[in-house]
């Protein structure tokens, strides 16, 4: 299916316009909607190119998925007369919420160090700016939690190459993806350096049941609380009741 959208697409460009467009590349959905069924999800990455991909002709695609930045909180836990309490604390202010990148083939092999740091490619190379606590160990923790839960992942799996023009990758979102608007960006490489690169955006929201939760829990968190309590309350009254008649 994929590969016949791309042959039309190709076929109803003018000649001329093919000859210059070394890179097309197409989302299949541009939406993600998060409801309270919500398991995961997949970006479908699509396109082709005007040179033939693969280390013979030295042309690669990467394929990156970058999500609204957020703050995070990295707390090291130390032992005080045999109780464990928090201890420093690192704020990370700007990190991103998710973060893919997949390619033809990984791209330390076919970007050089400063090319990849100048377009923010790789784990190594996202802004980890923090406040307070200034160790290392504290921006290893952050990498290893948002590694652990799938938000922050490279090469889930090579971008399949068809035809030898034709790319298709699939970038998975995990359950636990946060809402809002998501950069998709297609680079097409060569020779060490970035020759074309297009962006696409990704809306990510919250519909139905789970977007009144959240405006409740945004708007009213009080309010959130005392239902949330309210709810746990009555779930647990119920279930003592069963469990006294069985």
């Amino acid at each position: 299916m994929i590969r016949a959208a791309l042959l039309v697409l190709v076929l109803l460009l003018p000649a001329g316009s093919r000859a210059e467009e070394a890179l097309i590349s197409r989302l299949s959905d541009r939406r993600v909607e998060i409801t309270t069924a919500f398991t995961g999800a997949a970006i479908l990455v699509f396109g082709t190119t005007g040179a033939p991909l693969g280390p013979a002709s030295g042309h690669d695609v990467l394929i990156r998925v970058e999500g609204p930045p957020q703050p995070m909180v990295v707390r090291r836990r130390v032992r005080v007369a045999g109780l464990w309490v928090p201890g420093p604390t690192a704020t990370f202010p700007e990190v991103p919420s998710f973060y893919a990148l997949a390619g033809t083939r990984p791209h330390w092999e076919v970007l050089s160090e400063g090319e990849r740091a100048a377009a923010r490619l790789g784990l190594i190379n996202l802004p980890m700016r923090a406040v307070g606590e200034q160790a290392p160990v504290f921006r290893a923790a952050l990498l290893t939690l948002k590694q652990e839960a799938g938000l922050w992942v490279e090469q889930p799996e090579p971008v399949s190459v068809d035809g030898g023009r034709l790319f298709s990758a699939r970038i998975p979102l995990p359950s636990t993806v946060a809402p809002g608007e998501y950069r998709v960006s297609v680079l097409l490489v060569a020779e060490g350096r970035v020759l074309e690169w297009q962006e696409h955006g990704l809306s990510v929201l919250r519909v139905g049941t789970a977007a009144t939760i959240a405006g409740l829990a945004r708007n009213w968190p009080l309010l959130y609380g005392l239902v949330s309590v309210l709810l746990a309350a009555a779930a647990g009254w119920l279930g003592s009741i069963l469990f006294r008649r069985g």
